[in-house]
């Protein structure tokens, strides 16, 4: 049935590729249209009928992902090894170490339960919390409290002592620098904690190669 456009011309609706064409072209198209091209059984999309197969090849196909073995269409592959694959890598927030989303949550129940002492009040804060504990004793901004982490201090090794440098360093609302027994403490929990996640993460690499995440 033709109708007429917003700019005056009279179009035909092709019922073949659901399309408004010019009525003047409409006969030539509809030959054509009928013959040469064909709808795409996926995506709906109208492409060439001596192309069809390699179009479905190319796009819709299902295809392996290399990471976890899952199949899924090749349009969406990249979208899948980067976002939703269980064995692909992501860094935990709390240590930047890499490790498969399928453990991301159990590492960081355990890496986020770590305590690292906060700088200005010398409390110690489980990294989980250090945020809440920045905004509520530190404000939310200019006194921001800074942890022994942010310094780059050893975890599980090295000196027991806090570098002068940063004990002695004047920081809006310090109290000075921690006491002796204090700075031993806090290099036995970098020791303690750092044996502890290494241990951890070492279990959930071990067992991604042979018990992977279900589907």
């Amino acid at each position: 049935m033709a109708a007429v456009n917003g700019t005056g011309f009279s179009t035909s609706f092709c019922a073949h590729c659901e399309r408004d064409i010019p009525s003047s072209n409409y006969d030539l198209h509809s030959a054509h249209c009928k013959r040469n091209l064909e709808r795409c059984r996926e995506c709906q999309e109208m492409v060439p009928r001596m192309r069809a197969d390699e179009h479905y090849n190319e796009y819709h196909a299902p295809a392996v992902c290399r990471l976890c073995g899952t199949k899924v269409s090749r349009e969406h592959l990249s979208v899948h090894e980067q976002e939703n694959c269980p064995r692909r890598m992501v860094e935990c927030q709390y240590c930047d170490f890499p490790v498969e989303a399928a453990y991301l949550s159990a590492h960081s129940d355990v890496c986020g339960s770590r305590t690292e002492m906060c700088i200005p009040c010398g409390k110690y804060v489980r990294l989980r919390e250090k945020n809440v504990h920045d905004v509520q004793f530190h404000g939310e901004s200019g006194e921001a409290g800074i942890s022994t982490r942010e310094y780059n201090l050893p975890r599980s090794s090295g000196s027991s002592a806090v570098p002068a440098d940063v004990s002695h360093r004047a920081l809006p609302g310090s109290r000075g620098p921690p006491p002796v027994a204090s700075r031993h403490r806090l290099m036995f929990t970098f020791a303690i904690t750092g044996v502890a996640i290494l241990i951890g993460t070492l279990v959930f690499q071990r067992r991604g190669p042979n018990q992977r995440p279900q589907q």
